[in-house]
C-alpha cells in the first residue's frame, strides 16, 4: 500500500512565493496597461485640441470676413461666434462653445487683435505635448512647442491685392 504524500512546509513556501510572483506580475501588467491607456487618452485630447482650435480660428475668420461694411472687425467675445446678432437673422459661426480638451475646463487664452477684438485662442495648459515635431501646412507653427499654451490658433486676414492694371 502506497503512502499518501504530504505537502511539507517547504512546498507550501514555494506555492506562496509562486502566488506572490503571479500577483506582482499581474500588477506590473495592469500598471503598464493603465499607462498606455492614459497616454492614448492624452493623445486623443491633443488631436481634439487641434480640431477645436481650428474650429475657433475658422469661426473668427468667418465673423471677420462677414462683417457688414468695408471696415472688418474681430469678435469682442468668443460667445458672439455662436450667436452673431449683427444681421437681421442671427448667424452661427461656431456651433457651440468648446471646453479646452487638455484642461477639461471652460476658458481659453485670448490673442487680441491690434485693432481690438479677438483674433485667436490658445490652451491655458502648461503640459508638454506628445507630438512636437512633424506638423506640416497650416499646423507647422505647432512644431517645437514646449507646452500646449504655446499652441496658438489665430486668424490672420489675407492682405487685399489691388490690381492697378499696369504691366
Amino acid at each position: 500500500m502506497a503512502r499518501p504524500m504530504h505537502c511539507g512546509k517547504s512546498t507550501r513556501g514555494f506555492v506562496l512565493i509562486g502566488m506572490f510572483m503571479l500577483v506582482m506580475l499581474s500588477g506590473l501588467v495592469m500598471a503598464q496597461a493603465s499607462l498606455r491607456w492614459k497616454t492614448q487618452v492624452l493623445r486623443e485630447r491633443e488631436l481634439e485640441l487641434i480640431k477645436v482650435g481650428l474650429a475657433y480660428r475658422d469661426a473668427i475668420g468667418r465673423y471677420y470676413n462677414q462683417t457688414p461694411g468695408v471696415v472688418k472687425t474681430f469678435p469682442l467675445t468668443l460667445e458672439v461666434l455662436a450667436n452673431d446678432t449683427r444681421f437681421a437673422t442671427a448667424r452661427r459661426h461656431l456651433r457651440k462653445p468648446y471646453l479646452d480638451p487638455i484642461t477639461l475646463r471652460e476658458g481659453w487664452g485670448i490673442v487680441e487683435a491690434p485693432s481690438g477684438g479677438i483674433m485667436g485662442i490658445y490652451s491655458l495648459s502648461d503640459k508638454a505635448p506628445f507630438k512636437n515635431k512633424g506638423y506640416r501646412g497650416e499646423l507647422q507653427h505647432l512644431n517645437d512647442k514646449r507646452y500646449y499654451g504655446e499652441w496658438y490658433f489665430v486668424y490672420l486676414p489675407q492682405p487685399v491685392v489691388v490690381n492697378t492694371g499696369g504691366s
